[in-house]
């Protein structure tokens, strides 16, 4: 006896599995969209982030809002430890650390490269000789707690600062931060796009910012132990 709608049946079964075979590219198309418009919303999220990065960076010399305990002055431009040293002898700090400092730089060094501030660099300047930023803000650390420092100032380039900041109040919680942002003549004249060396550098200190916060909210409770 023929089978009735067996025709059909096997109609169904094709339709079912074309279907099927096509459900994989659809799905692989999908996930490619997907990822496209993920890493999109990413660069875009990035280069904004970037912007605002770069709109907040101050282009002059800021005014000092307040006097502190301390003075730190990360190493690593043009004149910010002679900045940091103006402001110890102008008495808007007790004592100034010299961090990050090169094993060249001491205090003989200093003082003939700034005979005027003899005085204060033998009674008050201290070093470190720590290697990135964040062992500049672990040293930083140590050397607040053993002087029994309850606010800094900190002293760096501009485009260093938010980092600096950053790591040194994640080791630092309960210490008040003054920022002192040292503005290089070559940025106060041009525009930080018209070089690609200084546009490297900016998106370089950009990057490095954004890898130390997400270190830091990851890691929330690193500042609270010693380092060895």
């Amino acid at each position: 006896m023929p089978m009735v709608g067996s025709d059909t049946d096997d109609g169904a079964r094709e339709i079912a599995a074309a279907a099927a075979a096509r459900a994989p590219g659809r799905l692989l198309r999908r996930i490619g969209w997907s990822t496209v418009a993920i890493c999109a919303a990413a660069g875009l999220a990035l280069a904004l982030g970037f912007l605002w990065f770069i709109w907040r960076l101050p282009a002059e010399a800021v005014a000092l809002g307040r006097d502190a305990d301390g003075i730190v002055v990360l190493t690593g431009g043009a004149s910010r430890i002679t900045d940091a040293i103006e402001l110890l002898a102008a008495g808007h700090g007790r004592r100034l650390l010299i961090s990050g400092a090169n094993r060249s730089t001491n205090r003989g060094e200093i003082t003939r490269l700034n005979p005027e501030f003899e005085r204060v660099v033998g009674c008050c300047v201290d070093f470190d000789r720590s290697l990135n930023t964040l062992g500049n803000a672990i040293e930083t650390r140590r050397w607040a707690q053993s002087r029994g420092f309850n606010s800094l100032i900190v002293v760096t380039s501009n485009y260093h600062m938010p980092r600096a900041m950053a790591e040194i109040a994640h080791q630092l919680p309960g210490v008040a931060l003054v920022p002192f942002p040292v503005v290089s003549d070559r940025l106060r004249a041009e525009p930080w796009w018209a070089s690609g060396a200084t546009m490297r550098l900016m998106v370089s200190e950009y990057l490095k910012y954004i890898f130390a916060r997400l270190r830091i909210r990851l890691n929330p409770a690193a500042g609270e132990t010693e380092t060895g």
